[in-house]
């Protein structure tokens, strides 16, 4: 197979796809990894640990201390981090993400140097050759591509084009991914529940080893590429021969499947973990010799092994907690070779902890459609608001039922975002289809309008969000700026400014993405729209549906709704044919309607703005009934409605029921 070019971090032609934008609600700096650890790196030279969450983040710590471990986070990718590997001696660290892509990052500064775009699907697994100082990435889009560091490392915005070697013949998603020193053996496993073994010099196969019966998740290869190491969901550990191209050696010291392995340098010893939550170590040599070294409190996702004058091992779980354990007991009672079955676990205390936060696990959007309650996995409640991505209030360990009821409004809002929890956090998304769809009013809203725009002023939320989320983007203020004038002295005044009412925090992430394909296409931080380079990608990025809005000023279509308009008639009487066929915008109040009523179908004169005119009023006041609200009502479905309720909430809560909303008037004859 000849080596192929492959475009890297600068591809960002925007072809017609679709696009949407989406961000995460969540605190400026995150301590604590959420919804599990997929991966660590330990760095013996600095005493580093590095370990990547499925919360989209890589952090970094000290490991030489328990009270406060956290260095920094390496922030870049937009979705689950599925692996890591320390390169160059630790200066440089790669990793692969569920947003199909793989970065290159500064491993002692913590930023991303490069991003490698050659994936067309979820990147699962990394290997690592560390003689050659090559990198091999694998995923669902079954190829695994082969990477020159040194060549990764010398990338910049000009000069980001990679050859890479591509090994194709995977008849399944890859899950798992090892290659020797030398690199000189690539073993991947899959869904196919196979191994398949490629010499990456010449990208040619060499083998296709059967024997597991699920998934494998897991493989280790030795120094020379002779024996492999896997461990399967079958909840078995497998050893094989390469040159003899079978299986010698079958482990069963698990009751659940098996998603993490490490070997010692010496191969003779097997640490293995996975869903059923107990850490082992095993004599490669000897089955039957094995030690239970700890038993984790939840299914574990990752070991790392520190070969250090205490060797102990990190263990990564789905509570999004790190756990070290030490090694001397066990490895003291394999050598030994004595009560090795026992299920009494050696270690009941890690030497070190590395907390996890919680993830949240369960949401509900309230009938607003602006704030959304939560449930995370310490059975706390919480408050959201979308429209200024912030937690409004922590409502404690609360029954969630309880507090929707608690939190109800009799308002209806159309459905105009969708929301993700897959990273433990809100991330919130914005769809070309749905985005305008809500309509409200400002007073809804508390937010402060002109008093010369009218006290019903409605305002478009998703309009508003995206402005508050681009706000530092340049091109935003493109209206402004020529409705000011270029001297700013207001000249060319006719054309409409329309700033966000509302700010989002300045970390707030903004994401760009291709809908359905899962693939960012840029990621930044709400307040660096404004850098140079920001402003470049942002102009190639966001799509044409938001910058019609946006940038050209064109606003989003109100929603109208059609309804019918007859008398009240009694339950048991003849119905009246329905006649004109009414349309409105959906957000007006039933009092517009009842005025409309008095004035033009019962022909009663003005309406209650001119009436109190009259009395000296511009308005009736808050609260005070207008003359028409005094002489007429209106009912659907024989319920009296109110006059601050809109249509679209009538409909919803009231109607119930399809075709055109139906309502009857009457007249109050008391009054």
């Amino acid at each position: 197979m000849a080596l192929q070019p492959r475009s890297s971090a600068g591809s960002w032609g925007m072809a017609k796809k679709k696009v949407q934008v989406s961000f995460v609600i969540r605190d400026e700096v995150e301590r604590y990894h959420r919804s599990g650890v997929n991966a660590l790196q330990y760095d013996m030279t600095l005493n580093r640990l590095y370990s990547a969450g499925r919360d989209s983040i890589i952090r970094i710590w000290n490991t030489k201390t328990n009270k406060d471990p956290y260095i920094l986070s390496m922030e870049h990718h937009t979705d689950w981090v599925n692996d890591i590997v320390l390169c160059c001696g630790g200066r440089t660290l790669i990793s692969a993400s569920s947003d199909t892509t793989v970065k290159v990052w500064n491993a002692h500064k913590g930023f991303c140097m490069s991003t490698l775009r050659t994936h067309k699907d979820y990147v699962k697994a990394l290997a690592y050759a560390k003689d050659k100082e090559h990198v091999a990435s694998a995923g669902l889009d079954r190829s695994i591509f082969l990477w020159d560091v040194n060549t990764l490392t010398a990338l910049t915005a000009s000069n980001n084009t990679v050859t890479t070697s591509s090994l194709n013949g995977n008849k399944d998603s890859i899950y798992s991914l090892a290659m020797n020193q030398s690199g000189t053996v690539i073993v991947s496993g899959s869904t196919e529940k196979v191994l398949r073994v490629w010499d990456p010099r010449t990208c040619q196969k060499m083998m296709k080893l059967k024997g597991h019966s699920d998934n494998v998740k897991a493989l280790v290869l030795n120094r020379d590429g002779t024996q492999c190491l896997s461990g399967s969901s079958d909840g078995t550990i497998r050893l094989w021969s390469l040159g003899q191209q079978r299986c010698v050696a079958t482990y069963r010291v698990h009751d659940e499947g098996v998603w993490a392995i490490q070997a010692n340098d010496s191969f003779t010893m097997v640490y293995s973990a996975g869903r059923d939550r107990r850490v082992w170590v095993t004599d490669i040599r000897n089955a039957e010799n094995r030690t239970l070294i700890c038993e984790e409190k939840a299914p574990v996702l990752k070991l790392e092994l520190a070969h250090t004058d205490h060797p102990s091992l990190w263990v990564a779980t789905t509570d999004s907690c790190i756990r070290n354990w030490s090694l001397k007991a066990a490895n003291k009672r394999l050598s030994a070779g004595y009560d090795n079955d026992s299920m009494t676990p050696v270690c009941t205390q890690p030497d070190a902890a590395i907390k996890g936060g919680p993830s949240i696990r369960q949401y509900y959007v309230l009938n607003d459609k602006r704030y959304i309650l939560t449930v995370d996995t310490d059975e706390n409640v919480a408050l959201w608001d979308v429209l200024t991505a912030r937690k409004v209030n922590d409502l404690g360990k609360t029954d969630l039922e309880e507090q929707i009821k608690n939190h109800f409004k009799m308002v209806h809002v159309p459905n105009w975002f969708t929301v993700d929890l897959k990273t433990g956090m809100l991330t919130i998304h914005l769809d070309e289809s749905d985005c305008f769809a809500a309509w409200m009013s400002a007073k809804e809203l508390v937010v402060d309008i002109p008093s010369d725009t009218g006290s019903d002023t409605k305002l478009n939320i998703g309009q508003q969000l995206l402005q508050a989320l681009l706000e530092h983007w340049p091109k935003t203020h493109l209206l402004e700026n020529q409705a000011e004038g270029v001297d700013g002295s207001g000249e060319n005044g006719d054309l409409p400014v329309t700033g966000p009412h509302f700010r989002v925090p300045g970390h707030t992430p903004v994401i760009f993405s291709e809908v359905g394909r899962g693939k960012t296409l840029f990621r930044l931080l709400c307040r660096d729209a404004g850098g140079e380079t920001e402003q470049m990608l942002l102009n190639e990025s966001v799509p044409g549906w938001v910058v019609e809005v946006l940038v050209h000023g064109n606003t989003p279509k109100t929603n109208k709704i059609p309804f019918f308009l007859q008398p009240y008639q009694t339950t048991g009487m003849k119905m009246v044919i329905k006649k004109d066929r009414l349309s409105a915008s959906d957000m007006i109040q039933v009092r517009k309607v009842i005025e409309h009523v008095y004035e033009k179908v019962l022909g009663q004169g003005s309406d209650a703005g001119s009436q109190a005119a009259a009395n000296g009023n511009e308005k009736p006041e808050e609260g005070e009934e207008s003359v028409a609200e005094e002489k007429v009502e209106l009912l659907c479905n024989d319920q009296v409605l109110d006059p601050n309720m809109d249509l679209r909430t009538v409909k919803h809560f009231i109607w119930k029921q399809g075709g055109d909303l139906t309502l009857m008037y009457r007249k109050l004859s008391n009054k």
